[in-house]
């Protein structure tokens, strides 16, 4: 009764839209009709995949992925099978019967012959006083979707699913069978019977297999016979022996045998409504027993594949897109783990008759109740198209909550058990529209939160996409399975250390020790969590088939639990509780149960006295942890499961972001505080004290905006002041003091002059006024004016002055003129005088040139740069995860020795915005599909630098705040120096941070290593994740690498890789000029861009700026080989050695001297560098 979805989209089956034939409508297909007029009929097509689908490219793609998830119709491939099914007929209906005998006895017989009977719990004993027994079939059916011609592929190449019901005669059973799991057992008997004589006598192998691990619901698997392959964790098929007789293999197909019994059997279908309780436990009395809905439905379930046949065949019928929709319902479905598979959400295993009802409901309405009569969901039109009963589905599941109203799909006759029944013995009601059984009756209610968040997204997704957005592939064609970009938090769980044991009545119910196990976690953490989460998700791999002479599969070992917050309450503090006065009422009792020690009565400012549990926390890390925090409370304090087993990654990342301790315990010896909000605490203060400077300076101030990344929650570590007491003890490996840019704006006058170089004068005026205001009223320690870098040039930066704070702060200061941008344009753009005739107001070229540079450092600096800031600002506001993510994706690259290098701060500040925003849109503040711990939107960063084609142009709204805009049409432009465009609607051209770097090299390395990091991040999915590795910077690539002295890089404490004993000698002769703290000076980085301003025709330069102690090079290969010898080559030359030179003609070539340029780089790094080593590259 199970289907499938699709492949990967990296699969070689059916993944690719590659040799799909041309579809109607396809103007590919007629393009040899070109002069013709379309008919009425392509026109009507034509409106039709307007109106009745995303777009027309949609419904193209649409028809091209329907046939390749669908089985093969070659007749070459469905002739063997359907021989298979035959001969299969043939033998079960002719099987010999056997004799009824007790269960327990009939169990040891078979198992001598090499066959386990999976008897349900209660085991059979010897005393019983019934039998079980064999007697062939009364009827033999195929069922499910291959019957109906709806079934689709699956991923992983999992074979199609063939099911084959077997009708045991009611011969065999009895009116009480339904008591004590009587029908369970003689269910098993019977499959364990088939197995013995399928596996004797057709050349197949054969396989139980249970769904959700209930034997209850073990089937019998059919595999052609041949040594068997894995193809994922929760899977088996074999490939069948060349000319075998029963070779179905061609068909990828798998058979499964399900047991069922007739509607006449003389089992009351009266005793199995959801109230009743039909399992005697020891020592309970008959009177006093619980209900059993789940048992009761098992039973009910083997009844149900031939209706759900004949409910399948009449939609297919009544909806003549029915097949369509329910293939992209269930791709979607597969695609995000509703199904089978290494990784799935708990419940849906098994589930394939629920998506085909779901598609029911819409089209047949639901049936009206005395609860919901007002409220009916009224069935929609059966013309619909298949996207449009899609969507209509998806709807369904978005917006009903199936635990706290009950749906009942419409029903010929009514429904057989009234709906108190199913309410309240069910935490989900979905009837079927047989009448049936509830199919959800299985599935926990925090799975099906996360259905109806994943279908809420999806929606998102369809309502705000814009035509540059591949939505197709979201929804059919990507793996939405992977946790770390689906959830917030994702907990790794040791079931095997549980030592908590589930009472009798659970066994019984749930059918299993690991699905009580489980459905009590999945209560627990709802109950734990409550509206600190928008979804709990508990992920597994989906339950192995095992071999025929084993009773039962393996147990599960570790889950996956998956939380998707609610921003406005995951990081509460306190849990409030019942009110002291309540103290012996019942509520307060599963209070303190739910909390154990946890719980405490607490009186709270207001006054209140209620029952409270707190959660301490010491930093915003730890508030940020408290959701985790919880499920390891939770876990441990109600099932024994030690936390040491409980994994979550998040501490690991936070220590990325964090100084290491020893560090730390310095820095905070010095008395100043540290962080983001002590660092704008210090540029409030700063602003306070030049606003009061007031007729101090010529000039009033209009604004101060600040464009550093430690003033908007963006650097990778946290910022630290140096105060000028405590410089001097610390190592020269602690001794980096960051600076912070400022832009002060004056208002206008008509004082400034109208020549570039007097305004750079006036500047140098006015920051010396300030300066003196400044110290002369001891708002600062200590002020220096910085002049210009180039004296008597246009000052392509401009004057700055830096202010050092007593706190320990460093700020820089620069002035803004308005008209400055006109001057260095007009002199830019004047016509270029020819050398040797210069007069007195000609235009030297080089001044040209730079001030054309000038002008764009300018226009970065001062239009730009603040610009930006607000925005990232801003967007650290509104999202409670993304300073966290742009941290994190700065210090992944910055390990990688690509941020500053070759990728700007600015560009990976807009591109870890992507995760939070649409193109052309903002997502709702509660949409699931925004990210809320920086894990999740670091995972979704990696996942588009891996993706991301740099000839593709992205748009990035980042300065919208809830509005839509329209996309601006985007040109790539690749250039030398940059390769990457990323526009805004503040920069349209989408070069104003990316016009300097990646370059080509850069940019395919930058996705090499997203890659890995991708593979590395999604293996937590099996296996404990090793955060070291994601930044762990592989060296083998490089050519050259240059190893520095860490003990005098002021930034060495930052480094990831960074060792103590750099920083542990004791410092007893302190040099004169260490008094004086060196602001923002990094010998390491000014090496670096020596190196690269030095060497750039010859060398490719790679460095980490967070205290990286290598420099990593590789030769470019413009400059590899032989060429003639030219003056000014660009590069150090050797002649050719004389037996390398094969002819006249290679006289006067040269090659690059690679030792001379190495020697070079030794020397001019003399005093930081300790070697240079030379690699060969295989």
């Amino acid at each position: 009764m199970e289907d499938e979805g699709p492949e990967d989209s990296s699969g070689d089956e059916g993944g690719s839209m590659d040799g799909v034939e041309p579809t109607p409508g396809d103007p590919s297909a007629s393009s040899h009709h070109a002069s013709k007029p379309p008919t009425g009929e392509e026109l009507r097509m034509i409106k039709d995949a307007v109106n009745l689908f995303q777009s027309s490219s949609f419904k193209l793609q649409v028809d091209a992925l329907l046939p390749n998830v669908r089985p093969s119709t070659k007749d070459s491939r469905k002739a063997p099978l359907e021989r298979f099914l035959h001969a299969l007929r043939s033998h079960l209906i002719s099987m010999r019967a056997v004799e009824p005998q007790n269960p327990v006895l009939a169990a040891q017989a078979l198992a001598k012959q090499g066959i386990a009977v999976p008897f349900a719990l209660p085991h059979p004993t010897e005393e019983a006083k019934w039998k079980v027994g064999f007697e062939p079939p009364s009827d033999v059916n195929i069922v499910g979707s291959w019957a109906n011609q709806i079934c689709v592929k699956r991923k992983e190449g999992v074979p199609f699913t063939v099911d084959v019901t077997i009708e045991m005669p009611d011969s065999l059973f009895q009116e009480k069978d339904y008591l004590d799991s009587r029908y369970f057992h003689k269910r098993s008997f019977y499959l364990a019977v088939v197995a013995r004589s399928l596996s004797t006598s057709l050349d197949v192998d054969t396989f139980y297999q249970s769904a959700l691990g209930d034997p209850r619901l073990t089937i019998l698997a059919l595999l052609p016979r041949k040594g068997r392959i894995v193809v994922n964790t929760a899977f088996e098929f074999a490939h069948p022996t060349s000319g075998s007789q029963n070779d179905f293999s061609k068909a990828h197909t798998e058979v499964h045998i399900i047991p069922v019994i007739s509607s006449s059997n003389p089992m009351p279908l009266s005793r199995l409504s959801p109230s009743h309780a039909n399992v005697r436990l020891p020592g309970k009395s008959s009177t006093g027993a619980q209900p059993t809905p789940l048992y009761n439905t098992n039973i009910l379930l083997a009844t149900y594949p031939k209706l759900s046949l004949l409910t399948t065949n009449a939609l297919k019928r009544l909806s003549p897109a029915f097949s369509d929709a329910y293939a992209l319902l269930r791709i979607w479905a597969n695609q995000r783990g509703y199904g089978e598979g290494p990784i799935c959400v708990r419940g849906f295993q098994g589930k394939g008759c629920w998506w085909s009802e779901v598609l029911g409901l819409v089209v047949l309405g639901e049936e009206p109740t005395d609860v919901n009569k007002a409220n009916v969901r009224k069935p929609l039109g059966k013309g619909l198209s298949s996207y449009q009963l899609f969507r209509a589905a998806l709807d369904v599941l978005a917006r009903q909550d199936f635990a706290q109203k009950a749906v009942y799909v419409k029903s010929t006759n009514g429904h057989k058990y009234s709906p108190d029944e199913y309410t309240s013995h069910h935490s989900a009601v979905f009837v079927d529209s047989t009448s049936t059984l509830n199919l959800l009756a299985d599935v926990p209610s925090t799975s099906l939160g996360m259905l109806r968040v994943d279908a809420n997204e999806t929606l998102e997704r369809l309502n705000t996409s814009s035509e540059s957005d591949n939505i197709f592939a979201q929804l059919f064609l990507n793996d939405q399975t992977r946790l770390f970009k689906r959830c917030d938090a994702v907990i790794r769980v040791d079931l095997t250390r549980a030592s908590k044991k589930q009472s009798a009545y659970e066994l019984v119910e749930y059918g299993s020790s690991e699905n009580a196990l489980l459905a009590a976690i999945s209560q627990t953490l709802q109950r734990g969590l409550g509206d600190r989460v928008q979804a709990i998700g508990i992920f597994h791999p989906s339950s192995k088939t095992c071999s025929v002479s084993e009773a039962h599969s393996p147990l599960l070992s570790t889950i996956y639990i998956g939380l998707i917050y609610n921003s406005e309450n995951a990081f509460r503090l306190v849990d409030h509780g019942p009110p002291a006065g309540e103290h012996d009422s019942e509520a307060s009792r599963l209070f303190r149960q739910l909390w154990g020690e946890k719980a405490e009565l607490r009186r709270f400012k207001d006054g209140r006295i209620t029952e409270s549990v707190v959660w301490e926390v010491k930093t915003s890390d730890d508030r940020a942890f408290i959701p985790v925090a919880i499920v390891q409370h939770l876990l441990r304090y109600h099932f024994g499961i030690p936390i040491n087993v409980i994994h979550n990654p998040q501490n690991y990342f936070d220590a990325k972001l964090r100084l290491p301790d020893e560090v730390s315990k310095i820095f905070q010896a010095s008395g100043s505080s540290s962080g983001f909000k002590s660092a704008l605490t210090a540029f409030d203060g700063l602003v306070k004290s030049l606003k009061s400077l007031g007729d101090q300076i010529p000039l009033v101030l209009a604004s101060v905006s600040p464009t550093s990344e430690y003033l908007r929650y963006a650097s990778a570590l946290g910022p630290v002041p140096i105060p000028q007491s405590a410089y001097l003890a610390l190592p020269d490996s602690y001794r980096y003091l960051p600076m912070f840019d400022v832009n002060l704006e004056f208002e206008k006058s008509t004082k400034w002059p109208d020549d570039i170089r007097a305004v750079q004068k006036v500047k140098l005026a006015l920051l010396e006024a300030i300066a003196t205001a400044l110290l002369s009223a001891n708002k600062i320690v200590r002020a220096s004016v910085c002049t210009a870098d180039y004296p008597g040039s246009t000052a392509q930066q401009g004057p700055s002055l830096e202010v050092y704070t007593a706190e320990g702060w460093m700020f820089s200061m620069r002035i803004w003129y308005d008209r400055e941008a006109t001057l260095l344009e007009r002199l830019s753009t004047s016509p270029r005088t020819p050398v040797g005739q210069l007069g007195p107001t000609a235009v030297d070229p080089r001044e040209q040139r730079e001030a054309q540079q000038a002008l764009e450092i300018h226009t970065r600096q001062f239009i730009h740069a603040p610009r930006h800031h607000r925005a990232v600002a801003n967007l650290a506001h509104r999202f409670i995860a993304y300073p966290g993510t742009v941290r994190l994706a700065k210090r992944w690259l910055a390990a990688h020795w690509l941020l500053g290098t070759h990728v700007s701060a600015e560009a990976i500040e807009i591109i870890s915005a992507r995760p939070f925003l649409v193109s052309g849109a903002v997502l709702p503040g509660d949409s699931s599909g925004i990210p809320r711990s920086k894990e999740r939107g670091f995972a979704l960063v990696l996942e588009f630098l891996r993706d991301w084609k740099p000839e593709e142009p992205i748009f990035v709204p980042i300065y919208e705040n809830g509005t839509p805009s329209s996309e601006p049409t985007v040109v790539a432009v690749s250039s030398k120096q940059g390769v990457w465009t990323i526009s805004t609607s503040e920069d349209k051209n989408g070069r104003m941070w990316t016009s300097g770097g990646p370059d080509a090299i850069a940019a395919r390395r930058i996705r090499a290593i997203a890659k890995e990091a991708c593979k590395i991040l999604h293996g937590t999915d099996i296996d404990s994740l090793n955060v070291e590795r994601l930044f762990a910077h592989p060296t083998d690539d490089y050519d050259v690498l240059i190893e520095l002295n860490p003990m005098v890089l002021p930034r060495y404490y930052q480094s990831v890789t960074a060792d103590s004993s750099a920083w542990s000698e004791d410092r007893t002769n302190p040099r004169e000029d260490d008094a004086i703290p060196r602001p923002g000076f990094d010998p390491a980085w000014l090496l670096f861009q020596d190196l690269q301003a030095t060497y750039s025709d010859t060398l490719k330069f790679f460095y980490d700026v967070y205290g990286g102690h290598h420099i990593g090079a590789i030769w470019l290969p413009i400059v590899s080989g032989v060429r003639p010898f030219r003056v000014m080559g660009g590069f150090s030359s050797t002649p050719v050695a004389q037996d390398q030179k094969s002819s006249e003609r290679s006289k006067g070539t040269v090659v690059l001297n690679k030792q001379a340029v190495l020697d070079e780089i030794e020397r001019l790094g003399t005093g930081l560098i300790k070697k240079v080593e030379v690699r060969e590259r295989s």
